[in-house]
């Protein structure tokens, strides 16, 4: 798959923590993007784990365009949802979240990050890859929509001067924010 040159606006894209005032667009979101969505109960559920949980939106101006969430079990952050708006993907909206889950999984002392993705979704694996994922797995008929596996991918050592200088290059290659604000 030949990957798209990733789009510009004039907007920049601001990655603040999730708050329950969120919730409304983050559905919005979840709903276009999975067929099986979250509900506004579990989001809330999982608001309230702060100690063991990491959620994040991503806005343009005013606007919510993209959330991601983070669950940390001894040394491993789990990547649990990510999803971005249509009108804003091909941005580095998901980049500068999962970006943004992997420094504050470092912060918590994490040692590894590992998600499960739709065999399907070679947009999402070319994403993670970046990201220093690899396939460890699949987990036959995960996704109980439509029976299909998930790929269990793995990103080990990311405590290591090695994976922090990715995140730098990965940082370093994202399209600037037009305030100046690469957040």
């Amino acid at each position: 798959m030949e990957r798209e040159t990733p789009r510009t606006d004039t907007t920049s894209v601001t990655i603040e923590p999730m708050r329950r005032r969120h919730l409304r667009g983050v559905l919005r979101i979840e709903q276009s993007v999975n067929p099986r969505p979250w509900s506004l109960s579990l989001f809330s559920s999982e608001l309230r784990y702060r100690d063991s949980r990491v959620y994040v939106v991503a806005r343009s101006g005013t606007r919510l365009v993209g959330f991601a969430g983070l669950m940390l079990v001894a040394g491993d952050g789990h990547i649990t949802n990510v999803g971005v708006d249509a009108e804003h993907r091909r941005r580095a909206v998901a980049t500068r979240l999962v970006l943004e889950l992997a420094r504050r999984a470092l912060a918590e002392g994490a040692v590894a990050l590992t998600l499960e993705v739709r065999v399907s979704n070679d947009a999402a694996q070319g994403l993670y890859r970046r990201f220093g994922f690899v396939p460890a797995g699949v987990r036959k008929a995960y996704y109980a929509d439509t029976n299909e596996d998930a790929l269990i991918m793995w990103a080990n050592d990311i405590d290591t001067p090695e994976y922090r200088a990715r995140l730098f290059e990965i940082e370093a290659a994202l399209p600037p924010n037009h305030d100046g604000d690469d957040a």
